[in-house]
């Protein structure tokens, strides 16, 4: 039985069609060394990329604090995770997000630049975490388990500030 396709085969290869410089090379160099980055190293990044989104202005021992409190918790303070996605929509994240709609020049400098407006950022994440908006029925398992890690974060944070 034969099955007609009704369509032509094209034996002539990409490279004979003139197209040759838009032929896309493949470059195993940069494979070889994306797979030399531990996971570890790729979560501290991602925690640094984190800090960076939310305390430019922040002082080194601040950040040494936001970084040891992500390592101990495995979690960061704008829920993202190990692998660099945004796992939801943390506090500090829309605290950012009010900067914005309110117009500050600076929306992202949530951490300020002193330890005191550190700890004082953190208190208030704290507490919009302990009182929101909305129910926490009305957000998915997932969502709940995000901001128990969140939380846990900001308490090893704030611990770690306070010592400073």
């Amino acid at each position: 039985m034969l099955i007609d396709t009704n369509y032509a085969s094209d034996s002539t290869s990409y490279a004979y069609k003139g197209r040759n410089k838009d032929i896309p090379k493949f470059n195993a160099e940069g494979i070889a060394e994306k797979k030399e980055i531990s996971v570890g190293q790729q979560k501290n990044h991602f925690d640094e990329k984190a800090f960076e989104a939310v305390g430019p202005n922040a002082p080194e021992s601040v950040k040494k604090a936001w970084m040891d409190a992500a390592k101990e918790v495995g979690a960061n303070g704008l829920g993202v995770k190990s692998n660099g996605m945004l796992g939801h929509l943390s506090t500090m994240m829309v605290q950012r997000v009010k900067n914005l709609y309110n117009g500050e020049a600076d929306f992202t400098d949530i951490l300020g630049n002193t330890v005191e407006s550190a700890i004082s950022a953190t208190k208030q994440a704290l507490y919009a975490i302990d009182n929101p908006l909305e129910s926490n029925s009305q957000r998915s398992i997932d969502v709940q388990h995000l901001l128990v890690k969140e939380r846990a974060f900001y308490n090893a944070f704030l611990e770690k500030l306070q010592f400073l």
